[in-house]
């Protein structure tokens, strides 16, 4: 209040104290309501009442001309119900403000109660679906496909997974960016809730999406969903002012209900996915038990070989490479052979793959070329002529930095003359090398090892290419040979004789010298000796075995 506005209050609260005093009969409440209003006024100290009244009675006296005689009882009676009407006031209004300021207290409990509740639920609209698709995630989606397997009652249903997975998606995320990768991505999750809504469509990360189809009847209900989504994801999709046009793989498990777990169909599902991923994706595939057993054993297989070549449980068996001129034996080639212990003696078709696939081949490669090079060197003994060496070299050994340091540092440690190794590499791997390793093997060359283009005339090589190449020998594919058993008046037979006679012909305006492969009979190393074929390798001159069995018992 300003000062006139509280000087105004006061003279009227004065007046109607003085006709309070003056009125018959005598009304103590106006007292009380004198009171009430100092309090509503916010004259509300201890010290305010004291002077308010002071001032009340003063004014009373003085300024109205009340005779102190005429209204002293009555005065003392109404200033003291304006006392009590002011305590009572005061305490209303204080019993008032803590009744506000617990409801404010309550109301902000609640609010902070009902905020905490909200986040916990957004954190589990977060927790149980992704917040780019909007789809079920991976949490909720095992949380749906454990209850569907463990439901009482349900164990006489079948149940079916698939499992989608874009093809060539990083293609976009590297060449228009993650921002348009993401939008595709909600698109793909738009399009499969459109087509298979009715089934739990789970986004499970990355471009990776699963559909869970409960009670199935079947292998074909699975189907029927997978080619639905399928067809949906291929249709073209205009995504940030790109149109795109994706396609995907899906991985297919149906089977019972009873003696499923999450965890075995979801394996399952996995590797099914990447069988039709590694059939060239945009198609499904169909879970298959027993290839699943034969992947399963390969993984095994795979896994096993770095302690197997602890153990010392790879050893090498030889095939003569002979002189069709003399027969005389001119060189071995290496064959790698796993004497494994529960599967037996395993040739290298069993295992090369595997090891090039995870990379092992290269710890491999370089036993095999250590082993073949000690064991040659003790060939030499009583032999004028010794024969040389042949080993396989894998893509990833030529590539690998270090091949000319690696091969003369066999060399110096065994003793073996380089001149008495040979390095055969596959005509593919040859013609898709790049400057690096052909520089590598040139390196070689110069000091005397001896390199062979293996399996020739299977690729695509370009013939004028061999000019340029560190190349000191052709082994011509078996392939060719082959068809030689066939009579000398074959058509055919003749045909492969002439391509073999201008492969010799070529090979030795090069100045390599040529082996044939798979020689297996005397008739074939004679129609090979005529055209002027150098060498020949094949059971016709020995089976893979011990070194010692071609050197003491040549064909």
């Amino acid at each position: 209040m300003t000062q006139a506005q509280l000087e105004a209050l006061l003279q009227r609260l004065t007046e109607r104290l003085a006709v309070a005093i003056r009125a018959e009969p005598f009304d103590l409440r106006v007292g009380q309501q004198v009171g009430a209003e100092l309090v509503q006024a916010h004259i509300a100290s201890a010290e305010g009442l004291g002077r308010t009244i002071e001032v009340i009675q003063l004014r009373l006296l003085r300024d109205l001309g009340l005779v102190a005689d005429d209204v002293e009882d009555r005065m003392a009676r109404l200033l003291a119900t304006v006392a009590t009407g002011y305590a009572r006031a005061l305490r209303d209004r204080t019993l008032d403000e803590q009744e506000s300021i617990r409801r404010a207290t309550m109301m902000a409990q609640a609010q902070a109660e009902q905020a905490l509740r909200d986040s916990e639920a957004r954190f589990r609209h977060q927790a149980t679906h992704d917040p780019l698709t909007g789809l079920p995630n991976r949490a909720l989606f095992t949380e749906r496909l454990t209850a569907a397997l463990d439901e009482p009652g349900r164990g006489a249903d079948r149940i079916g997974v698939c499992f989608l997975d874009l093809d060539r998606f990083k293609v976009v995320n590297d060449t228009l960016g993650h921002q348009v990768g993401d939008s595709l991505l909600v698109s793909v999750a738009q399009q499969l809730r459109r087509v298979v809504g009715e089934h739990l469509v789970a986004r499970l990360g990355g471009d990776e999406f699963v559909i869970l189809v409960e009670r199935t009847g079947g292998t074909e209900d699975a189907v029927k969903v997978a080619e639905a989504a399928l067809k949906a994801v291929n249709e073209p999709a205009l995504v940030d002012g790109h149109e795109l046009t994706v396609s995907a793989s899906i991985g297919i498990v149906e089977r019972p209900v009873a003696g499923t777990t999450p965890v075995e169909l979801m394996r399952a599902a996995d590797s099914t996915l990447h069988w039709a991923k590694a059939a060239g994706g945009a198609r499904w595939s169909i879970f298959d038990a027993d290839r699943n057993r034969r992947e399963l054993a390969r993984y095994a297989l795979s896994a096993a070989i770095p302690a197997a070549l602890d153990r010392g449980e790879f050893y090498l068996d030889y095939q003569p490479l002979a002189s069709l001129r003399d027969g005389r034996v001119l060189g071995m080639e290496a064959l790698v052979r796993w004497r494994h212990p529960e599967l037996g003696v395993l040739r290298p078709d069993s295992f090369i793959g595997l090891a090039e696939e995870t990379g092992l081949i290269v710890r491999l490669g370089s036993w095999v070329l250590a082993e073949a090079c000690r064991e040659a060197r003790t060939w030499s003994t009583g032999h004028d002529d010794a024969p040389f060496v042949s080993v396989n070299l894998a893509v990833r050994q030529l590539h690998r930095p270090g091949l000319v340091q690696e091969v003369q540092g066999v060399l110096g440690r065994t003793g073996l003359p380089p001149e008495r190794l040979q390095l055969e590499i596959t005509e593919s791997t040859m013609m898709s090398t790049v400057e690096e390793p052909v520089r590598a093997l040139g390196v070689l060359k110069d000091i005397g090892v001896r390199v062979a283009i293996d399996d020739f005339g299977t690729g695509y090589c370009n013939l004028a290419y061999l000019r340029d190449l560190p190349v000191t020998e052709l082994k011509v594919a078996g392939e060719f040979v082959t068809r030689l058993r066939a009579p000398a008046d074959d058509p055919g037979s003749r045909t492969d004789e002439r391509i073999l006679a201008s492969l010799v012909s070529l090979a030795h305006a090069l100045d390599l010298t040529v082996t044939a492969e798979g020689v297996e009979t005397a008739d074939q190393a004679d129609r090979l000796r005529a055209i002027g074929c150098d060498a020949g390798q094949g059971w016709h001159f020995g089976r893979p075995g011990p070194a010692s069995q071609a050197l003491t018992h040549p064909n």
